[in-house]
């Protein structure tokens, strides 16, 4: 059965990385953008990071262009603008699709775990998220509206 940590991902920083790394620990999987409406939800992701992440809750952060041009610049525009705007310290990871024949593997596997509203597997908008338990499994999509705060309510039960 394939879970989570069977996939690799190109951090930030161009290097690449196994799931692997957050192997047993609850993940919060998003697909960000700098310029849209749900920006401002980096700091509730940001907040989620800073008081689950030792009780074993890790948020990933994918940034994607897909939806109206609102990740227009490269890794290192995106690195600066949510390190100097929202003080994001959470791993965040090279651009990627999630939709289309382009869509990254792992973004491919997500969705056909974790369908939307009556049954989509096409990811709407930015801010998507996933909850991934810690044996690797999708248990929760969430859609760009529903706020970190609102998730938090969700992880009872799922870290220690």
């Amino acid at each position: 059965m394939t879970t989570v940590y069977d996939f690799s991902v190109r951090d930030i920083d161009g290097n690449e990385r196994s799931l692997r790394e957050w192997q047993g620990k609850t993940l919060l999987i998003v697909n960000v953008a700098s310029k849209c409406g749900f920006t401002p939800q980096y700091t509730g992701l940001e907040a989620l990071w800073r008081e689950h992440g030792g009780q074993g809750l890790a948020v990933l952060g994918f940034p994607c262009d897909q939806f109206g041009h609102q990740e227009p610049g490269d890794e290192a525009e995106i690195k600066n603008f949510c390190s100097t705007s929202y003080d994001v310290s959470f791993p965040l990871f090279g651009k990627v699709e999630v939709n289309g024949e382009h869509a990254h593997p792992l973004y491919q596997w997500l969705k056909k775990q974790g369908k939307g509203i009556l049954g989509s597997e096409s990811i709407k908008w930015n801010f998507t998220k996933f909850l991934v338990d810690r044996d690797g499994q999708v248990v929760k999509r969430y859609a760009p509206t529903d706020t970190p705060e609102k998730i938090n309510k969700d992880l009872a039960g799922r870290l220690g």
